[in-house]
């Protein structure tokens, strides 16, 4: 495929490129997601580890925006439930739904859909401010649905009452704090290397 007078690729093959682009940025994630869920976790009494999952759910939402970071975790998630043992404590298959944790994972496409929709400002901002922004949005992500969904998870599988769910979950929250902070850097010094990455969100 030539280009045409102006420099630029045909449609047809702009389009291939920027399909194959998705592809790949979406396939990197998945792995990412699932190296940092199989990372050694802090176990805890409610059998739902401290792990770096929200961490790279988040960031995949925040870095490849709210379809493409949404389609990395469902991915990721779909990968794990065929068997491939990719989850917290290097577990895999359907058998994962039965566990207390099952809400928090059903709820990590959400996440990222919605932090990476959150995020769209940060194309506009600069500084400091892109990077509030960024953390803001990873925040309110993680918070309105991977909590959420958690908490419903808990309620389910351990046969509590709101107020217990929501006793055990708020110990998640100052990791997944300091966690939306370290995936705000991140997607703040990626987006300043490669400008591209943030102009091409969706």
């Amino acid at each position: 495929m030539t280009k045409d007078a102006g420099g630029a690729l045909p449609a047809p093959a702009a389009a291939r490129a920027s399909v194959a682009t998705d592809v790949a940025l979406v396939a990197t994630f998945a792995a990412f997601i699932a190296v940092c869920a199989i990372l050694p976790g802090i176990p805890t009494g409610s059998g739902v580890p401290i792990t770096l999952q929200t961490f790279a759910v988040i960031l995949s939402g925040l870095v490849l925006g709210w379809r493409r970071g949404a389609l990395a975790v469902l991915l990721y998630l779909a990968i794990g439930l065929a068997g491939v043992p990719i989850f917290a404590e290097a577990t895999g298959g359907l058998g994962v739904l039965a566990k207390p944790s099952a809400g928090y994972l059903l709820a990590f496409p959400l996440g990222a859909a919605l932090a990476g929709l959150l995020a769209s400002p940060a194309v506009r901002s600069v500084g400091w401010a892109r990077y509030t922004v960024l953390f803001t949005a990873g925040v309110f992500g993680s918070f309105l649905t991977i909590h959420v969904g958690g908490i419903l998870g808990l309620m389910a599988r351990l046969d509590l009452d709101l107020g217990a769910a929501v006793a055990i979950d708020v110990v998640y929250l100052p990791g997944d704090i300091v966690k939306n902070a370290a995936a705000a850097a991140v997607a703040y010094t990626l987006f300043r290397a490669y400008p591209d990455l943030l102009r091409h969100r969706r």
